[in-house]
Parts: structure tokens; sequence; C-alpha cells
């Protein structure tokens, strides 16, 4: 194979947002993840080949309760001092928000402006918006907390966005640390942190997930009883 024909193939493979149907409602897809918890999630795709699929541990939910699950919406912003453009593009990417989607921001190393706040949130809810993972800042947290808007961030900060941070893009690839985020994929979000289902795997996954949860609910009845670990992991139980 060329060297031209080994870029084009990684082009395609990191520019192509692929389309795939899944064979469950998106709606019935994510409540069923949100039954589950981000370990074991995480442990299946492990079992997939795709060990490093959680995102940055400093992303933490506004709340402890607080679990999401629903199909990427990503941004892409960076650190810029102007203005021009990004009221106008930030009304754009909020009317094209729909349900089931969770906001994906990738900030870029952003430490100082917020990049969401109480009127997105609420622009978020009434478009059926599930929750926003922001790889940035975050404002106006009385009033997130307020619309009960599952949200996970990075810092909060009471500067906004204008004159500090724009975005440049969105509803394409993005990375959020070392993971990619493609439109569409499936993000999972609870206590331990967020992480990153490829779609055209997402029912598999899903599916796995679910059975390794009553795999466990076993494995702690064994604990329960008193049997050795020894004994457990001889009968398929594991730690």
């Amino acid at each position: 194979m060329s060297k031209q024909m080994q870029v084009d193939r990684l082009q395609e493979m990191r520019d192509s947002i692929e389309s795939f149907d899944l064979t469950i409602p998106i709606e019935d897809l994510a409540k069923r993840f949100e039954k589950l918890y981000t370990g074991a999630v995480n442990d299946v795709l492990r079992e997939m080949c795709l060990p490093n699929q959680g995102l940055p541990s400093s992303i933490v939910p506004l709340r402890d309760e607080m679990v999401v699950c629903g199909e990427a919406f990503t941004v892409k912003a960076v650190k810029d001092p102007t203005m021009g453009g990004e009221l106008e593009l930030r009304v754009k990417m909020l009317d094209e928000l729909k349900a089931g989607h969770v906001v994906i921001w990738n900030a870029n190393g952003e430490d100082h402006a917020s990049h969401w706040g109480g009127v997105m949130t609420r622009a978020a809810l009434h478009r059926g918006c599930r929750g926003a993972i922001i790889d940035g800042g975050i404002r106006d947290t009385k009033d997130i907390l307020d619309q009960e808007f599952p949200i996970w961030y990075r810092y909060r900060t009471n500067h906004g966005a204008l004159s500090h941070t724009k975005i440049v893009g969105y509803q394409v690839p993005i990375y959020v640390g070392e993971v990619i985020i493609k439109p569409g994929d499936i993000l999972l979000a609870d206590i331990d942190g967020a992480l990153v289902i490829p779609r055209k795997i997402a029912v598999e996954v899903l599916q796995r997930a679910e059975q390794i949860e009553r795999n466990e609910g076993e494995i702690k009845e064994w604990v329960d009883a008193g049997l050795s670990a020894e004994e457990i992991h001889d009968r398929g139980g594991y730690f």
C-alpha cells in the first residue's frame, strides 16, 4: 500500500461520520444504559479491545446522583479574543439540538471562560437534550441545578464566553482527552465519570453489560454466603 493510500485511509477513518441505525429506539437504549453503571460498560468495552473509551477523570458530575446517556452532539471551541459570529453560530448550534442528544464539548484546554450556563441549559431542555458533558467551564451553577439538568464539567467560573472563547464547529469528530468522539456515538456518564460507546456496537455493549450486572448480583450473593475467594473464582466469579 502506498503512503498516499495509507494517508487517504486514515483520513477516511478520522473524518467520516458513519450512519448506523440502532436496532433499539434511542430513548429505550438510553434508559437501559442509565440503569447500569460506567464501570460495567467500560469492562465490556475492554473485552471488545477498546480499553481507553473513558473520558478524562477531571470531568466530573455537578451532583453525584446525576446519570445520563444519549447520542453525542459534538461541539468544538477554541480560545479566541474576538467576538464576531460567536452568538450567531451558538444560536444555530442550539437550534440543531434534538431529543435524545447529549452535548459533548471540546474546549481545547481552555481553563478560564465558561462554555455552558443557565440559558444554554434552558434552551437545551426545551429541545429534548438529555444532558451535557463539558470539557471546559460552566457558570450559572445554581440555575443549572434548579433545572435538574445532568451535566459534567471540568471547572466552574463566573467568566462568560464572549471575548474569551468561540465555537469553531459542531457535529464534527472531536477529541476529548485522547478519545475520539463522532456525532451519534453513545455517551454514558455517572458518578465515576463519562465514557464513549461507538454507535455501531452500542446495542451489543448494552446487552453484554446487562449480562455482567446480572452476573455480579450472583457473585455478591456468593460473597454474602461466605464462600472463599477461590470458590467464587472457581465458579466463574471475579473481583
